[in-house]
């Protein structure tokens, strides 16, 4: 039941090749460029491009309501997998070999050097490292410690009790070899554990820290407990009416989706008003983009807006980096705020360096073209789009097919093979662009062998979707009939000359 923020792609772009100048003088080199404009890939982030859909949707993406289905405790998550046609046996399983072992310069900081364990000096001592800040999960301190909590009023010290104990029970149990007592005993301290909490939660003066705690229990189904929306609600609702922030914005995201309640979209507005105004990130960042947009029956103001974002952007961690990504896309489209090329790289460096995907994904298109005051650097382009790729974004997944299609001297081999599989990787998760592309391998024979009715297959695929190059290539492989297309596969040359391989 506690929905964290979902990632907020930056709108859908038409793609077409680079043709503006980089920072550093002349024209962003066509050859980098050249594999993206064959896939059907982005084109320069700082070129004119038409307007796309409203600011936060994704094609072929959840709705705005839809996409908060995860906890931002990270406590369960959804992965959504799509089928694909039957693939030649030659490749039938194949997956991308590696990722390309490359580094991105400075904007990644390397990886520390590991210290070898036996480095030390003639005059130290081997010690054994204690945790002093860690307790003990050993029977005779958990009684001490049951002991003690008896006589402390705080409700906060037998929260933290409570919490206690279910560490206790998960370490007694993953260290333990008698299994069979382990268990035993580990059920006895949840037991007690929900007991403290459930106690905390509604009598008396009820705590709103265990109020929020079990709530999430039972949104999860955690601790042994039934999953009940409806319950998990109330506890949010009982918790956020003594202003506990993250509760408010629980019960704002319960009531904009329906979850244990009905749908209520002035109500959930109001909480995620609340939320923000007490603190919390998650709605700062939500409120903002309700606002921009004009969602859940609230007028636009822009104005507003913008000062959520920056608020959330300066509180902006590893679980909420999204108003980071959205302000820099602002000061790229130059719109709602002053056209700022440097503050939108920096903000994004910002927000990718947190682990943001989609500002990982930019970050590799910048540095393809030579947009937002980045240089063309291939390293670094290929750096960020490998690490959006190693979470499973399907665009980055794309653009590292286009890499290794043409390769970079000194930085990425050239591989047919590796070309395919990293397009087909995005192609089975729905992306029409890759699905044209797995086609065209398949027609040309780049990767797999020619397969004319299976590149058709894909073709269809991608024209489901609307895509345009796909439907094009239906048509002129209708027109001649059973002739077998003898199509040349891309030069490097003609990447130079024309900037379009196709």
């Amino acid at each position: 039941m506690g929905y964290g923020p979902a990632p907020h792609l930056y709108p859908a772009q038409q793609r077409y090749p680079p043709q503006h100048p980089n920072p550093g003088g002349g024209f962003s080199n066509p050859l980098y460029a050249a594999a993206s404009n064959v896939l059907g890939m982005g084109p320069p982030p700082g070129a004119q491009i038409p307007p796309g859909p409203p600011m936060g949707s994704h094609p072929g993406g959840p709705s705005y309501a839809s996409s908060y289905t995860s906890y931002r405790s990270s406590e369960s998550s959804i992965a959504t997998s799509y089928s694909a046609p039957h693939v030649p046996s030659n490749n039938y399983n194949q997956r991308p070999s590696s990722f390309p072992p490359v580094d991105d310069g400075s904007e990644i900081e390397p990886r520390p050097p590991l210290l070898h364990q036996d480095s030390v000096s003639i005059n130290s001592h081997k010690t054994k490292a204690i945790d002093l800040s860690a307790p003990p999960y050993t029977k005779e301190y958990i009684d001490q410690y049951r002991q003690r909590i008896k006589a402390d009023p705080d409700p906060e010290a037998h929260f933290l009790y409570a919490k206690y104990l279910i560490d206790a029970a998960r370490k007694i149990r993953s260290t333990n070899k008698d299994q069979r007592s382990a268990k035993k005993y580990t059920e006895v301290l949840i037991g007690e554990s929900l007991k403290v909490v459930r106690r905390l939660a509604t009598q008396g003066d009820a705590y709103d820290e265990a109020q929020f705690y079990l709530a999430n229990c039972y949104g999860t189904g955690s601790l042994g407990l039934q999953v009940d929306h409806e319950r998990a609600y109330h506890l949010y609702l009982q918790a956020a009416k003594q202003n506990h922030a993250a509760a408010c914005y629980r019960v704002a995201v319960c009531n904009e989706i329906g979850a244990g309640t009905r749908k209520e979209p002035t109500r959930a507005a109001n909480f995620y008003r609340k939320a923000a105004s007490l603190g919390d990130t998650a709605a700062m960042y939500k409120l903002g983009m309700i606002l921009l947009q004009g969602a859940l029956g609230e007028q636009k103001n822009p104005r507003e807006a913008v000062g959520w974002l920056r608020r959330a952007a300066e509180q902006a961690d590893e679980e909420n980096p999204h108003a980071l990504h959205e302000l820099a896309v602002l000061h790229e489209q130059g719109q709602i705020v002053p056209h700022d090329p440097l503050l939108a790289k920096q903000l994004l460096t910002q927000s990718a360096h947190l682990g943001y995907t989609p500002s990982q994904y930019k970050l590799g298109q910048c540095y393809e073209y030579g947009s937002l005051t980045c240089p063309v650097d291939p390293r670094r382009s290929i750096a960020w789009y490998t690490k959006a790729a190693e979470k499973g974004d399907s665009e980055a997944e794309l653009a590292l097919s286009g890499w290794y299609l043409t390769g970079s001297d000194g930085v990425l081999k050239q591989s047919d093979s590796e070309a395919y599989l990293w397009a087909r990787r995005a192609a089975n998760k729905g992306l029409s662009n890759a699905e044209y592309a797995v086609g065209y391998y398949a027609e040309v024979g780049i990767g797999i062998k020619q397969d004319i009715e299976f590149a058709k297959r894909w073709y269809m695929r991608a024209a489901a979707q609307g895509n345009k190059r796909a439907m094009n290539r239906l048509t002129e492989m209708k027109r001649m009939g059973n002739k077998r297309l003898n199509m040349a596969r891309p030069t490097r040359q003609q990447a130079k000359d024309e900037c379009i391989i196709i």
